[in-house]
């Protein structure tokens, strides 16, 4: 069985249906939704309770290798966002 790639456009189909709401009306709530979460994030760490955690984290620089031709190169420092799932979460998933 192949795994389906699920879009945004699947997330506002889904809430359209459930709630009822216009796809353009759902469209908009997972756009806002989206801002509020990137906002929140910009400023250091999100708690979602029941959901998880998310952060951004500091990557130092470091030394990367092709595998194929063993060349060595360097790789940049750069920030990265980090997720930790809640327990609720993982023990749905188990």
């Amino acid at each position: 069985m192949k795994n389906k790639v699920f879009k945004k456009k699947d997330l506002v189909k889904n809430l359209s249906n459930k709630t009822g709401y216009p796809l353009d009306f759902s469209k908009k709530i997972i756009d806002d939704l989206i801002e509020v979460i990137i906002n929140n994030i910009k400023s250091g760490q999100l708690n979602l309770k029941n959901i998880g955690s998310i952060k951004t984290v500091f990557k130092k620089e470091r030394m990367g290798r092709n595998p194929k031709t063993k060349e060595e190169f360097k790789i940049c420092s750069r920030k990265s966002i980090s997720f930790l799932p809640s327990k609720k979460i993982l023990n749905k998933l188990t």
